[in-house]
């Protein structure tokens, strides 16, 4: 029997999935922050204490397994891996790979080894693998560094547009009552003032609104998120273009809560319209799966061993890591 080990680290939890050759699910783990940017030592006990607890329920040590997959939020630049690498040997691991977790999302959202994945959720983030297995990673550093939106953005652009149709630059929007509303404000220039001398800042959950008055019509909300959906089309034909993947058949697996929940086609329609003019070929889906099972099936392909129809099947039905159930172990 041949044991894989996928590792899902993010910014608040993470998630180890231990499964054989065949699919079947033999042990899981979890923690907190697997992000070494955010605090290396708590990174390393989280991925630590996720992976001994999957080992724990399956019955093996780490040397049954035949390879692991670790998908973490922060592993971004050489830089991140000059980190990384030691801490993963120091926890035991000889047999592994490290990669960003925008990776284990792709390879969730689809039945090949390859793709473009397109994350928007508290940031935003895109990265994609070739036929051949060249990976490239475009954005998620942030504004400065050429990305835009996300929620820890987009709530930035609704509280700017109230004050702009406040002060006259502006159309008026929806967007004013129900930010007043949210943050118990009778007008806005009692906001405005409040988070000058207070020093506020903007809640992340400001964003949601976009979608309310977008839903009424409301051309400064459908504004901002089709701006959203022209960013993230312009980074997945960059990584398009720059893997060569214009004439190929793949999936692009939008991931996050932006692209999951609340979206009407308002964010989605000028990703779709960027792709296939980058690559006619290629198919915009939604992640409906467990990111860690990518990374169980990560493990999988840098082992060799091809995805079968059956496992794909088994597997892809796993959208809860909570839901997922122990199988007995087949030796």
């Amino acid at each position: 029997m041949t044991y894989y080990l996928g590792i899902d680290g993010g910014g608040t939890k993470t998630y180890a999935l231990l499964s054989d050759e065949h699919g079947n699910v033999l042990g899981k783990g979890k923690s907190g922050n697997g992000n070494h940017q955010t605090g290396a030592l708590e990174a390393a006990n989280s991925i630590q204490e996720a992976t001994f607890g999957a080992l724990a329920e399956a019955g093996l040590r780490l040397e049954d397994i035949q390879h692991t997959y670790l998908g973490l939020a922060g592993a971004d630049r050489e830089a991140d891996y000059a980190i990384l690498h030691p801490m993963i040997r120091q926890i035991g691991f000889t047999k592994y790979t490290i990669n960003c977790d925008t990776m284990i999302g792709l390879r969730a959202g689809t039945n090949r080894p390859y793709g473009v994945a397109l994350i928007c959720g508290t940031g935003t983030n895109s990265a994609g693998r070739n036929l051949q297995g060249e990976h490239y990673q475009c954005g998620g550093f942030d504004y400065m560094y050429g990305d835009f939106g996300g929620g820890g953005a987009l709530n930035i652009e609704v509280f700017r547009s109230v004050i702009r149709a406040w002060d006259g630059r502006e159309q008026p929007t929806l967007l004013t009552g129900l930010l007043l509303k949210m943050l118990g404000y009778e007008e806005v220039g009692h906001m405005f003032h409040d988070f000058l001398d207070h020093w506020k800042k903007v809640p992340v959950n400001v964003t949601r609104m976009l979608f309310e008055a977008a839903a009424e019509g409301d051309a400064v909300a459908l504004e901002i998120l089709h701006r959203q959906g022209v960013e993230l089309g312009k980074s997945a034909a960059a990584i398009i273009h720059k893997l060569g993947m214009e004439q190929e058949t793949f999936d692009v697996v939008l991931a996050g809560s932006l692209l999951t929940r609340g979206d009407r086609g308002w964010i989605r329609q000028p990703i779709e319209k960027a792709v296939h003019a980058a690559a006619p070929q290629a198919t915009v889906v939604t992640l409906a799966t467990e990111p860690v099972v990518g990374a169980v099936w990560s493990a999988m392909d840098q082992d060799g061993l091809t995805l079968s129809s059956e496992v794909y099947e088994k597997m892809r039905k796993f959208q809860d890591y909570e839901s997922i159930k122990q199988t007995t172990r087949q030796e």
